[in-house]
């Protein structure tokens, strides 16, 4: 990431992010000892602490087809079952140490309804940091975007990727502009009028959408934003037949750096803070401090309850490490230690080398 570029903090700020997990590790022992020894702790094969922080995908079924998400080669756009509120719930006290989730992976989380709310408000009772991600598709069903604000959801990140209908409805496919464009005004209307600061507008830069660059930040002024973050990379979830695709896909970077000063300061101009996240030169294999912290810290629990390294490949059928439903003998088991073992020694595994800036041979 280039460093004159500011990056994304947590909604609403930093500060309010440390509040909270203050509180989460004040109210457990078992979650302050585990945080204080992760913090200290040297990254090894076999870790002595279990994971802070968690992604949850309780839903790997989408009613869009976008084609450079896994989603759209999966047959009728679902990979497995939902997650149950009842599984959530006994993952998260099984561990007893997480500060913070990601209730969100390759699907769209509001498909699944109220036990999706009832996931975020279970999570929030104990303190733990939410954030979640939606195509905001659905936020005007229901009554969908006011339980969303009300179950104590921290950030709400929405997926716009076209500033008009004809660029949005070609990389969100299946989507329908002008809904989307009415459901985002409706849920910041709704935190406005709580004075809550919960959205962050998500834009994926893509060949596609290059053009609109700068119209994405008036658009999503106009859709009641006050934070925009641009992403400027695309992956291949681990897959051939993704990556090659994908890569043509993504946005020409030098473009966007050129352009992100005007971004910027079009976004102050709006009342719009405009950051920027970039996830393909974040990692080097050089020493351990410098490697990816997903195989020693976190990890990504899939739909049908099979954990996956991250949310870059999101799907256990590309990697799985164990069943989470025994999450925590699972963590130093075998498979998770010679993982571990190859990031260690720079043998980093196929499905983590485009996260890679460089590795040893």
């Amino acid at each position: 990431m280039s460093p004159e570029l500011p990056l994304p903090v947590p909604q609403p700020d930093q500060q309010a992010y440390a509040e909270n997990l203050r509180m989460a590790l004040e109210s457990s022992e078992k979650r302050r000892l585990n945080y204080q020894r992760l913090q200290a702790r040297d990254r090894a094969e076999r870790m002595d602490t279990l994971p802070a922080k968690l992604d949850f995908e309780n839903v790997s079924r989408c009613n869009f087809r976008c084609p450079a998400c896994q989603v759209s080669i999966w047959e009728n756009g679902r990979r497995a079952a939902d997650m149950t509120l009842e599984a959530f719930k006994a993952i998260i006290d099984d561990l007893g140490t997480l500060v913070e989730i990601k209730l969100q992976g390759m699907g769209e989380p509001l498909l699944q309804g109220d036990p999706f709310f009832d996931m975020i408000r279970y999570a929030r009772s104990q303190h733990i940091w939410v954030r979640t991600t939606t195509n905001a598709s659905l936020l005007h069903l229901k009554d969908n975007a006011a339980k969303l604000i009300d179950s104590g959801v921290n950030e709400v990140q929405i997926s716009v990727d076209g500033a008009t209908a004809q660029t949005f409805q070609a990389v969100r496919v299946g989507s329908r502009f002008a809904q989307v464009v009415a459901n985002c005004k409706l849920v910041n209307a709704y935190c406005n009028e709580r004075d809550l600061l919960r959205t962050r507008m998500w834009t994926v830069v893509q060949q596609l959408n290059l053009a609109e660059f700068l119209d994405l930040v008036e658009l999503g002024a106009d859709l009641g934003f006050r934070r925009i973050t641009f992403a400027m990379d695309l992956h291949g979830w681990g897959q051939e037949v993704m990556e090659k695709p994908n890569a043509e896909r993504l946005g020409d970077v030098s473009r966007i750096l050129e352009l992100a000063p005007r971004a910027i300061e079009r976004g102050r101009a709006r009342g719009v803070e405009v950051t920027f996240w970039r996830n393909t030169t974040k990692y080097s294999s050089e020493t351990p401090a410098s490697m990816c912290p997903w195989p020693f810290e976190r990890a990504f629990v899939s739909s049908d309850l099979r954990i996956v390294p991250c949310c870059m490949i999101g799907n256990p059928e590309v990697l799985q490490l164990g069943d989470a439903t025994s999450f925590v003998a699972a963590w130093n088991a075998p498979a998770y230690r010679e993982f571990r073992r190859a990031h260690l020694s720079g043998r980093i595994p196929g499905p983590c080398t485009l996260c890679y800036q460089n590795r040893k041979t």
